[in-house]
């Protein structure tokens, strides 16, 4: 490929569209060296160079998907409403479907994922339960109407996912064929050079009884995953367990104190001279069974996976100020005290345990302080519904726990019979029995996992591509205009062949190759210039190690099977 006629030329400054916000230096660099291009907040092109990386990595995956029995697929990425109706999952809150019309009127989905599109598939071609287990994947377009788009690949609207479904006639069939796909997930992360954290997760709008997520460390991402140290427990915030801070101390008087225009957090700790531990901080959301009310410490989060599994029901958005208004809750004021009628009340098993605190009493410009729940009120239907802080303690060992925020690239779900049984999917077992086959599924973002193996692998000079995802192994340049060179490089592009090398053909100085070919990555850059004009020696270097060095043009053959055998033993 010669570089003249490559779609998308490396730019000398970051390229502009960046997304809400912080925006991660490989990304950037993805910009910059011509691998993708910014069409509007969330929507981005992966131009020809993006691509090649796109479709090695595929076939990557794709490697490690086949040896596990995968079979690949391609499901639509428009579906019928009608089969998001027969799961459930049609009128999902936090990221509602995109419905349009056909031509006939009837209503279609942008899925955003294909669970029930897999479910219908098999369906349509299992005729007995001998055709069990069943391991399907595809890479398909999903589009999520993301209102906060950020971090360019990481967090798109639209983007390419290997998703994966399979399908088992026991739970054991099911629960054996789950640690396998675990360990390949492990096994593409490292060949794609990105650290990975595997966490246990929280199942979400998936549905099913558990969940690991694997995630890429670093201080931008929105997850935070708790680690214990010592004996390794690792889950994501939302679902870790553990044991929170507390300090005993002797219950004091129940007192009513005035606390006029102090309706936050922190005007509140600053005038009754107390820390957030001591003061509690409900939050009410919206549900098809009416407001909820999840009371947590000042110090703590709601988790709402905790609190929806907790409840048993789904959650939608926080409550709006006209529902507040509606349930004579007032913000800033409101408690589990004498919570209006139609207002459920769940308390995190921390508030309830810790004395003497501070909360409203559903009348603005009044708190309550020294409140000893079973002393004081009765106790109300409490749970653990808070996210972990770092310091709380491992529920397993009793280490202080450690937090780090995260990306997550990909995640996997055990779904038991939750899609098979609602939208009754059956077959008779050999007794005759009807019985609903058990699922996993297993989804990888191809965007996110892009942006992160460019975030890890990139210097001060731009990306380092591994050497089994580089868009091309070789960047070959001629230095000056002599007809020997010409012909050398044009014989070298030949036995290199063309999809292995881009030919830097420009009339461009050797400063602006030599940047170039450092901002695009390119594992391996061969230069042929005066040395080869005078001892027909060729001039190579590493873009991972920076080494440097001659060889002659009669020894490359060689050479670069020695290089690739390095490369391979350092992966």
């Amino acid at each position: 490929m010669k570089y003249s006629r490559l779609i998308g030329k490396t730019g000398r400054k970051a390229a502009s569209g960046g997304q809400s916000g912080a925006s991660l230096e490989g990304y950037t660099l993805l910009l910059r060296g011509g691998f993708v291009h910014l069409l509007g907040q969330g929507l981005i092109s992966y131009l020809p160079l993006g691509m090649k990386v796109v479709d090695k990595l595929k076939g990557l995956i794709a490697e490690e998907m086949t040896d596990l029995g995968g079979e690949e697929f391609l499901a639509p990425m428009v579906n019928p409403l009608a089969i998001w109706n027969k799961s459930g999952r049609s009128g999902m809150r936090d990221n509602p479907l995109v419905t349009f019309k056909d031509a006939r009127g009837r209503t279609l989905v942008l899925a955003p994922t294909h669970e029930e599109a897999a479910v219908e598939l098999i369906r349509s071609a299992v005729s007995s339960y001998r055709d069990f287990p069943i391991f399907i994947y595809q890479f398909q377009s999903k589009f999520r109407d993301e209102a906060r788009a950020r971090l360019g690949l990481v967090r798109a609207k639209e983007f390419i996912m290997k998703d994966a479904y399979s399908f088992h006639r026991t739970a054991a069939d099911l629960n054996n064929f789950f640690p396998r796909v675990f360990n390949a997930y492990r096994r593409i992360f490292e060949r794609c050079s990105v650290p990975v954290i595997p966490a246990e997760s929280g199942v979400g709008i998936m549905g099913g009884s558990r969940a690991y997520e694997f995630l890429y460390p670093h201080q931008q991402g929105r997850d935070v995953v708790m680690i214990c140290p010592d004996c390794g427990y690792r889950a994501n915030r939302s679902v870790a367990i553990g044991v929170k801070s507390s300090q005993p101390e002797a219950p004091r008087g129940l007192t009513r104190v005035e606390t006029s225009e102090c309706s936050e957090l922190e005007c509140l700790s600053t005038q009754l001279d107390l820390p957030y531990s001591k003061l509690i901080k409900p939050r009410v959301y919206e549900s098809d069974r009416g407001p909820v009310m999840a009371v947590v410490r000042g110090d703590y989060d709601v988790s709402m996976d905790k609190l929806t599994s907790a409840l048993g029901f789904a959650l939608g958005k926080p409550a709006s100020r006209e529902t507040l208004e509606r349930y004579g809750l007032v913000p800033g004021y409101m408690s589990p005290i004498s919570a209006p009628k139609g207002v459920t009340v769940i308390v995190d098993e921390a508030v309830v345990n810790s004395p003497n605190l501070v909360m409203g009493e559903n009348e603005e410009g009044h708190h309550y302080i020294n409140v000893n729940f079973g002393r004081d009120f009765d106790i109300p239907p409490n749970a653990d519904i808070a996210q972990l802080n770092s310091g709380d303690l491992c529920l397993a060992c009793g280490a202080p726990l450690d937090s780090k925020n995260a990306i997550e690239m990909g995640n996997i779900f055990k779904l038991d019979d939750f899609y098979t049984r609602a939208m009754n999917f059956s077959f008779e077992d050999d007794r005759g029995r009807k019985t609903y086959p058990l699922m996993g599924s297993y989804g990888m973002g191809i965007g996110r996992l892009i942006a992160c193996i460019a975030e890890n692998n990139r210097d001060e000079h731009g990306l380092i591509w591994p050497l089994e995802l580089a868009p091309y192994t070789f960047y070959l340049m001629g230095i000056g205009r002599s007809i020997r060179v010409t012909e050398a490089v044009e014989e070298l592009a030949e036995e290199l062949g063309e999809q292995n090398v881009i030919v830097d053909d420009r009339l461009e100085s050797i400063g602006v190759k030599f940047r170039d070919a450092a901002i695009m990555g390119i594992p391996l850059r061969i230069v042929v210039g005066r040395r080869f004009l005078e001892n027909d020696e060729l001039e190579l270097k590493d873009r991972k190690t920076s080494r440097k060095w001659f060889i002659q043009r009669s020894d490359l053959k060689k050479e670069l099977k020695k290089w690739r055998e390095d490369h391979e033993r350092t992966v």
